[in-house]
């Protein structure tokens, strides 16, 4: 989440997005292992089987970076589903889904917006990995 951007940005990060995703080993394996809440989002955090997943972001990132439209974490990238927003964090503790392992086939840039009902996405831009 780059957070912010002006518009006339939006190419750079497109073409960011296009260059990085073609480069995308289309092998990454993703699987639910737990539930974890922040103070405003509950998650479902995904085991990244042999960090392909965490190698794409590194590409997405450091590019972004390069082209002055994103400025990295102190925390380290983690891989994870948002499945919840709140206002004040309940606490819960769900199993995570029985879901298997999976193979994401696309990458896309989102517009996020938080509205008083709730998050509205809207996609930019969508891409084929690998």
């Amino acid at each position: 989440f780059p957070g912010f951007r002006p518009a006339h940005e939006l190419p750079g990060i497109g073409a960011v997005l296009r260059r990085a995703a073609a480069r995308a080993d289309p092998g990454m394996r993703l699987t639910p292992r737990r539930y974890r809440e922040t103070r405003s989002v509950g998650m479902i955090v995904l085991a990244d089987e042999e960090g392909r997943a965490a190698s794409f972001a590194e590409d997405v990132q450091r590019s972004l970076e390069e082209i002055g439209a994103y400025r990295r974490e102190r925390r380290p990238w983690l891989p994870h589903v948002t499945v919840a927003r709140f206002v004040e964090r309940p606490r819960l503790r769900p199993e995570p889904p029985r879901v298997r392992t999976f193979v994401p086939s696309d990458a896309a840039a989102y517009l996020s917006r938080l509205r008083p009902g709730g998050a509205e996405y809207r996609v930019l831009e969508s891409v084929a990995l690998g």
